[in-house]
């Protein structure tokens, strides 16, 4: 190959189509990664066959996850061998904690990355012109350059209108014997609170009006950890600085670990007002010794205080939870103790998952044996019925009452409805005389519930005759 077929056929490459999957963290990645393909002439594609770029972006915190990665690189592997001139890159969680075992499994993949080297992608890209192939899974020397991008483009920000995700610190330092983060991310790393409080105006300009702050443990921003000179502001600081913006109407995070809640954030949902009163704190199980083998580094008992302490500060705190259900050695009894903590609590919604062993944690490495997954399987209905009943009763209380919504576009039963979350971050489909613009902020009524949403109607409705028959969803 010539010097110039390389940039040439760079050149040539100028539409690309992301696949995304995982969490809200690898959601955001994935704007960053076509931010960052926009900067360098690309346009997004509608589909993997009309785009010369592809990239698989993935999570592997579940094992359908991974399964469904080997998956669409079978279906692209057919779509390459038609188009050879097409390139392909996967990354994310999988290609991290796989490496160098994708490239040699998939001789179709051009380049392989991590989530610390999202910043390499045009390199990658470049690299790929030149028939090369690449992997990118070594952490950079220097941390704080995986949150030096550049400027977002409109295109590529939240999918609704209105609202932004803002990284704050990435990986974490706790090693839950379940969970492949810290091997996948990384150890714990603030990002610059001056960097983040910037980004923020930078949207607030934009006419972003709601702020989510992104981190694997996101509370445990600005902490000094061992081998880490941590010279930042708490997080509930970081929170008051980013609602002193002008144009900021809501803030919002996830996913804290409930140790890093301090006495200052909990006073700052009584305190700041653009701070939304919910807040998702994973529990995992009710159980002490569950929790113990998870290493999650709080007892039952903690955790209780800290949703006393919450709801005596913000009384209508909306609180959902995370849970991990058939965790290997969990007997009936600890099992309910999940279910009593569920009652107890009564969260407003959950997610909940059977255990899977990951590759690499802890727990796969003390060869802990997962339970028959036809007893795990019964007692994860046993807890989504409990959080159904749980989830309808905390809607129907919502019934009479009036929220501000975020709208986010048309309702997915149709043009007759909007939809739109509330401060509680509960979905709600409302209807109104008029079209309400995607992103702004609307005051509606609730009047009624399903387990799944809130239907609500706008003040201008709310005067008409209520034997309007309104759709629920």
């Amino acid at each position: 190959m010539s010097g110039t077929e390389g940039p040439a056929k760079l050149r040539s490459m100028r539409r690309f189509f992301l696949r995304t999957f995982g969490c809200q963290m690898n959601q955001h990645d994935a704007e960053k990664l076509g931010n960052l393909l926009h900067h360098q002439g690309f346009s997004p594609s509608s589909s993997a066959e009309d785009a010369d770029l592809v990239l698989i972006h993935t999570c592997s915190i579940r094992e359908k996850a991974e399964q469904k990665l080997y998956t669409e690189i079978g279906i692209l592997a057919k779509l390459k061998a038609g188009r050879p001139e097409l390139v392909l890159g996967v990354g994310g969680c999988v290609a991290q904690q796989e490496g160098a075992k994708l490239l040699k499994r998939f001789p179709v993949l051009d380049f392989v990355f991590g989530p610390q080297n999202i910043t390499h992608l045009p390199a990658m890209v470049a690299r790929a012109a030149e028939h090369q192939r690449s992997l990118w899974v070594d952490y950079d020397e220097d941390p704080q350059r995986r949150f030096e991008l550049p400027e977002r483009h409109p295109e590529f920000e939240s999918v609704t209108p209105g609202r932004a995700f803002v990284t704050v610190m990435e990986g974490c330092d706790l090693f839950c014997t379940y969970c492949v983060v810290p091997k996948t991310r990384g150890r714990e790393v603030s990002r610059s609170s001056g960097s983040i409080v910037e980004e923020a105006q930078r949207c607030a300009d934009r006419g972003v009006v709601e702020i989510t702050l992104l981190g694997q443990t996101v509370n445990a921003y600005g902490r000094t950890r061992p081998g880490q000179v941590a010279d930042e502001i708490p997080f509930a600081e970081l929170i008051r600085r980013i609602s002193e913006i002008d144009g900021i109407e809501r803030i919002r995070f996830t996913s804290p670990h409930p140790i890093f809640v301090s006495d200052d954030l909990i006073h700052a949902y009584g305190e700041i007002p653009e701070l939304c009163p919910h807040l998702h704190l994973p529990v995992q199980s009710g159980s002490n010794r569950v929790l113990e083998a998870m290493n999650r580094r709080y007892t039952r008992e903690d955790y209780l205080d800290l949703v006393t302490r919450l709801r005596a500060v913000r009384g209508d705190i909306a609180l959902t939870t995370d849970w991990i259900v058939g965790f290997p050695g969990e007997t009936e009894a600890e099992f309910e103790a999940t279910l009593s903590l569920l009652r107890e609590v009564k969260f407003v919604d959950s997610f909940s998952f059977k255990y899977s062993e990951r590759p690499e944690t802890p727990a796969q490495r003390r060869g802990l044996i997962p339970m028959d997954p036809a007893e795990a399987g019964k007692r994860l209905e046993a807890l989504q019925l409990l959080q159904r009943d749980l989830t309808l009763a905390a809607h129907q209380a919502r019934v009479g009452s009036k929220v501000t919504i975020l709208v986010e576009g048309t309702s997915r039963r149709g043009v007759d409805q909007q939809r739109g979350r509330c401060e509680y971050n509960r979905v709600v489909n409302f209807v109104s005389p008029a079209a309400v613009q995607a992103g702004s902020i609307q005051d509606v009524e609730i009047i009624d519930a399903t387990p799944h949403s809130l239907l609500a109607v706008t003040a201008l409705t709310a005067a008409a005759p209520r034997s309007l028959e309104l759709p629920i969803v």
